[in-house]
């Protein structure tokens, strides 16, 4: 089995941790917050207080930060992962983070004598709790193939979508889509709430029909609930749509849906929900209506 790192434990990461080390991989971690980190501890991995000492020995480096500034932070610098890792270990960036950050990543990476795969997943907490992930994999093809065991242990899907970068563009255009459903979806519901109709028998109409898309059926049970424990959180919706509106802006394209969306999530986080679920993105709505 080989030697895998994580190094990020949020959401996301601390799920697919935990399924590398049910299938007996040698696991070591690193979290910025070390409380979180600890964890882990417990379940048998190794426990590093800085990315570089978190790679030492590892064959497959995974990381699952917020953001390219995150993500720059883990793998650059005296103490980033890159000055520790080993010479011909293939490197992970499973986070969702811009195209152009993972063109200069990949830079760093061949400079170090080391491999990079661009691998955001599609799924929230639950697909990585399971392993039910779907991995959009940018890069060498043989490179991908030669973790693409590692990254089943974690999920049901390995989809090579084209050279480096490829993975995490396609990721932006899949949550530019979920971001304006979402927002969609919040509007409804808001407006439903406000007639005085009955929310769930309107809701069914909807679910039922052909706007009933999976993530809106699931996110519409969390509104009606009010149930916003994170799954995917908030703020990182808006982070995506604004990293997929400047890619967009390079091939001459205005996401204006996206820009709209943006509006409504950071209304949301201005309104102190930007730690929450991205389902909350109904509530400033809700206050408006019933003001």
């Amino acid at each position: 089995m080989r030697a895998v790192t994580v190094l990020g434990l949020g959401t996301m990461g601390l799920g697919m941790a935990n399924r590398l080390l049910a299938a007996g991989h040698p696991l070591t971690v690193w979290n910025r917050s070390i409380a979180r980190a600890r964890e882990m501890e417990g379940a048998a991995a190794r426990l590093a207080d800085t990315p570089r000492s978190a790679v030492a020995g590892a064959d497959v480096v995974i990381s699952m930060v917020a953001d390219d500034a995150a993500s720059r932070g883990v793998w650059l610098g005296e103490e980033g992962a890159l000055a520790g890792v080993r010479e011909g270990a293939v490197l992970v960036e499973s986070s969702t983070v811009s195209p152009d950050w993972i063109g200069e990543l990949a830079e760093h990476a061949r400079a170090r004598g080391c491999h990079l795969v661009d691998a955001p997943v599609t799924g929230s907490r639950v697909q990585a709790q399971n392993g039910e992930l779907r991995f959009l994999a940018g890069g060498d093809a043989e490179v991908i193939e030669s973790v693409r065991d590692v990254l089943l242990v974690m999920g049901s899907e390995v989809t090579r979508l084209g050279p480096t970068g490829s993975g995490a563009f396609v990721k932006l255009v899949n949550n530019f889509v979920c971001g304006v459903q979402l927002v969609a979806l919040a509007e409804a519901v808001a407006l439903i709430e406000a007639s005085g109709l009955d929310r769930e028998l309107a809701l069914g109409v909807l679910l039922d029909g052909a706007p009933g898309s999976p993530l809106v059926k699931v996110v519409a049970a969390r509104m009606s609930a009010h149930d916003y424990e994170v799954n995917f959180r908030l703020d990182l919706m808006a982070k995506d749509l604004a990293y997929a509106s400047d890619v967009a802006r390079r091939y001459a394209l205005e996401l204006q849906t996206a820009q709209a969306a943006i509006r409504r999530f950071r209304a949301a986080s201005q309104a102190g929900l930007g730690d929450r679920d991205m389902a909350a993105v109904v509530e400033p709505l809700r206050a408006a209506s019933s003001a």
